[in-house]
């Protein structure tokens, strides 16, 4: 059975969308703390799933609960270009890399802004899985980067807080007068 390719219009109406749904900078709900989930049910999957979907719509990499709207320790990645989507509830590092590489990041909540930003090279990760069964991660180099990017989003913690002080003044203004 075939199926009909979208265009590149519908793709790009489908990414618009997705990315209305997504809170941007300057929304309280990007620096609040989230909260520790206790209650791992349908709704938390159900959650997940919307998360999972509109990160695939916007195209990114990763996608935390506070960006949705919802102050839970829930975030949402893709580790590898051909992987499925790990979900982490409550994650936690248990261990960084002393290594660190200093690359560009983007955020779906700050529009096509990218700064460079330091993170450790390897790390590992305690978290838990939709249904509340712990499990451990240890990514590497982009996936590492991208889980440290989620983690930091559910600690109120956005890319311009980690790169150095000039990016984040000529990022703010590129903002500020819509580049």
């Amino acid at each position: 059975m075939s199926s009909r390719a979208l265009d590149d219009p519908v793709l790009e109406r489908r990414r618009l969308a997705a990315l209305a749904e997504i809170r941007q900078i300057g929304d309280p709900v990007l620096r609040a703390p989230a909260l520790t989930i206790t209650t791992f049910d349908a709704v938390l999957k159900d959650e997940a799933q919307r998360m999972i979907a509109i990160m695939n719509e916007a195209r990114g990499v990763g996608l935390a609960a506070p960006q949705v709207g919802s102050l839970r320790r829930l975030a949402v990645v893709l580790t590898g270009e051909d992987a499925p989507p790990v979900v982490l509830c409550n994650p936690e590092i248990t261990w960084r890399s002393e290594e660190e590489e200093i690359d560009y990041e983007g955020c779906l909540s700050i529009g096509e802004i990218s700064v460079e930003v330091p993170r450790a090279v390897a790390i590992r990760v305690s978290a838990q899985d939709v249904g509340g069964e712990t499990f451990e991660i240890a990514p590497e180099g982009f996936a590492a980067r991208v889980i440290q990017h989620e983690m930091d989003h559910l600690d109120g913690i956005l890319i311009l807080d980690r790169t150095a002080p000039e990016q984040r003044r000529e990022a703010l203004r590129a903002l500020r007068d819509g580049g």
